[in-house]
C-alpha cells in the first residue's frame, strides 16, 4: 500500500512539474508573439509609441547603457525596474521566459539532439563564460564616454534590427511571390486580392521595401542561432551582456534552485540543462547566475529531488565571474579603440550624405541612439537606413536617410514619436517640416534638361512644398551646332529647400540621381 502511494505522489510530482515547463514555454511564445505583434503595429503609427517601445523600455542593460551615455533619465526607463525586481526574486527567469532571442534560440534547439555526439567532443571551458561580462563591461564603458555603438549585441536591439532590415522585408516578397502565383488561378482571384487589400498597408508595406547590407544583418542573426551547433544556447552562455547583467543581479536573487538529499547522481539533470551551468562533480550544484530558471531540470529528473525554493544566502563567485582582471582587459582593450573612433576623418570632415532625421543633433544621436531600428520599421517610405559608413564605426548602425531607396514623407513625423530613447526628437507636423535636413543640388551633367536638352520635370513636381523649392525656367538652348531649342531648366532655392530627397528618390536617371541632397 506504502509503494502506490509513494507511486501516485511521484506521479503527482511530476505531474506538476511538467506543468510549470509547459509554463514557462506557453509564456516563451505568447512574449514572442507580442513582440511581433508590436512591431508589425509600428508602422505608421498604428500603436502608440509608449505601447510599442514597451520591449526595449523592459531591457534594463539598454536603459542603464542609454541613462550613462545621455546623461538623461527618461520616464519610460523605469520600466526595466520591472525586470530587475523580478531577477532578484527569481534569477534570469526573464532569459528563460521571456526574451524573444532565447526563445527562437529554444525553438532551433533541434541541432543539438540531432547532433549530440559531435557537441560532447566541443566541450567549451567555464572561462568562456567571461566573454559576456567582458563585454556588458565594455559597453558600460563606452557607455561613460558617450559611445553606444556596442548596443548592437544587446538582443533586443539585435532581434528588432533584424526583423526591420531582414526578416520582414523577406516575408513580404514571400507573400508576394504567393499572391502572384495563386493570382493566375482565376477561382482564387477574388479571395487573394480581398486577402491583400486586409495585410496591405497594415500588417506588410503597400510596397516593397529594401534595405542596406540586408545579407550582413541576416548572417549575424543566422550564426547567432547556428552557434547552437557548438552548444545549446551558446549565445546566452557566452556572448550575451544581457544576460551577463541579469546573471550578476541573480547573485543576489531569492529563488533558487537546490538539490534534495534523494539525489542518486544520475546526471539527467546536467543532461538537459540548455545552459550547461549544473556540475556533476560538486553535487549537481548550479550557478544561478547561469541558470535562466527553464525548469527543464525540474521536469526531467525522475526522483523530484530538484526544487527551487527561496533562500537568502549571496551565490558564490565563479572564477568566470567579473574580477579584476576582466576589468583591467577590458579597460585596456575599451579606451584605446574608443580613441580611435574620436580620430576617425568622419570626425573632422562629416559624410557629405550623412543625412539625419529631423531635428536629430549628431552628438544627441550618438550618444542616445540604441541601434534598435525601430524608426527604420516606422518610416513609412523606407528612406531611413542603419547607416554603415557614412557615420564611421561610432555611429554604425544608426538612422541616416538614403533619398534614393526612400524619401522623408512631407506629412509624417512619426520616427520621433517611435524612437524609445528620444534619440529622434518628438517633433510634430509642423515643426518637422520646418527642420532642414540637407540641401538639394543638381548635377548638370547627369540631369536629362540640362545635359540632353529634353523637358523633365519631375522634381518640380513632386517637390511638395507648397512654395517649391525647386523651379523651372524656359531657356533657349543649342540642340547641336546652330539649331535652337526651348527646354524648362530646375533650378533649386536651397533657401526653401529642406533636403526631404523626395526629387532624388523620383528623379528618372538611372542609377545615381541627376539630384543629391547633400548635408546643409
Amino acid at each position: 500500500m506504502s509503494r502506490k502511494i509513494d507511486n501516485s505522489e511521484n506521479l503527482l510530482r511530476k505531474q506538476l512539474r511538467l506543468n510549470w515547463t509547459n509554463a514557462r514555454k506557453l509564456s516563451q511564445y505568447a512574449a514572442l508573439l507580442i513582440f511581433v505583434i508590436l512591431f508589425i503595429f509600428t508602422w505608421q503609427e498604428q500603436l502608440s509609441g509608449e505601447l510599442v517601445n514597451l520591449p526595449l523600455r523592459l531591457d534594463p542593460l539598454v536603459m542603464l547603457a542609454h541613462l550613462i551615455s545621455s546623461r538623461t533619465f527618461l520616464a519610460g526607463s523605469a520600466l526595466a525596474l520591472v525586470v530587475v525586481i523580478l531577477t532578484l526574486i527569481v534569477g534570469r527567469a526573464w532569459c528563460g521566459w521571456l526574451c524573444p532571442m532565447g526563445t527562437i534560440l529554444d525553438i532551433f534547439n533541434f541541432f543539438p539532439s540531432k547532433l549530440k555526439h559531435l557537441q560532447e567532443k566541443k566541450q567549451f571551458g567555464k572561462g568562456w563564460r567571461s566573454i559576456k561580462y567582458i563585454l556588458l563591461l565594455s559597453i558600460l564603458i563606452a557607455a561613460l564616454f558617450g559611445n553606444l555603438s556596442l548596443l548592437i549585441f544587446d538582443p533586443l536591439t539585435l532581434f528588432l534590427r533584424t526583423l526591420s532590415t531582414s526578416i520582414w522585408p523577406a516575408v513580404d516578397r514571400i507573400v508576394t511571390a504567393l499572391e502572384i502565383t495563386l493570382y493566375r488561378i482565376p477561382q482564387l482571384a477574388g479571395p487573394i486580392s480581398t486577402f491583400d487589400s486586409w495585410i496591405r498597408p497594415h500588417i506588410l508595406p503597400p510596397f516593397p521595401t529594401y534595405y542596406r547590407f540586408a545579407l550582413l544583418f541576416t548572417i549575424l542573426f543566422l550564426t547567432v542561432i547556428l552557434l547552437n551547433l557548438a552548444a545549446p544556447r551558446f549565445w546566452c552562455r557566452y556572448i550575451c551582456p544581457l544576460g551577463a547583467l541579469l546573471g550578476l543581479l541573480s547573485k543576489f536573487a531569492i529563488v533558487r534552485r537546490k538539490v534534495g538529499d534523494e539525489c542518486k547522481g544520475c546526471t539527467i539533470c546536467a543532461q538537459v540543462c540548455p545552459t550547461g551551468t549544473i556540475d556533476p562533480t560538486n553535487n549537481y550544484t548550479s550557478d544561478p547566475g547561469e541558470c535562466t530558471v527553464c525548469l527543464d531540470c525540474l521536469g526531467a529528473c525522475p526522483l523530484g529531488s530538484t526544487r527551487f525554493t527561496p533562500g537568502l544566502s549571496t551565490a558564490s563567485w565563479n572564477t568566470y565571474d567579473p574580477n579584476r582582471r576582466h576589468a583591467l582587459i577590458t579597460i585596456a582593450l575599451t579606451i584605446p579603440m574608443l580613441a580611435i573612433m574620436g580620430r576617425e576623418s568622419h570626425v573632422k570632415h562629416p559624410h557629405p550624405y550623412l543625412l539625419r532625421p529631423p531635428g536629430v543633433k549628431e552628438d544627441d544621436l550618438l550618444s542616445k541612439c540604441i541601434r534598435c531600428g525601430v524608426c527604420l520599421r516606422a518610416c513609412p517610405t523606407a528612406g531611413l537606413q542603419p547607416a554603415v559608413s557614412e557615420a564611421g564605426i561610432e555611429g554604425f548602425l544608426t538612422p541616416v536617410l538614403i533619398p534614393r531607396l526612400g524619401y522623408c514623407d512631407y506629412s509624417c513625423s512619426i520616427c520621433g514619436h517611435v524612437c524609445p530613447v528620444d534619440a529622434i526628437p518628438r517633433l510634430d507636423l509642423e515643426e518637422k517640416r520646418g527642420n532642414v535636413i540637407g540641401k538639394a543640388y543638381i548635377n548638370q551633367n547627369y540631369c536629362i534638361a540640362w545635359a540632353d536638352h529634353v523637358d523633365c520635370i519631375v522634381c518640380e513636381e513632386m517637390c511638395p512644398l507648397p512654395e517649391k523649392a525647386i523651379h523651372l525656367e524656359a531657356r533657349k538652348v543649342f540642340d547641336g551646332v546652330e539649331t535652337q531649342k526651348t527646354v524648362l531648366l530646375p533650378f533649386v532655392d536651397r533657401d526653401l529647400c529642406i533636403g526631404c530627397g523626395i526629387c532624388e528618390y523620383k528623379c528618372p536617371v538611372i542609377g545615381q540621381s541627376a539630384i543629391r541632397v547633400y548635408v546643409n
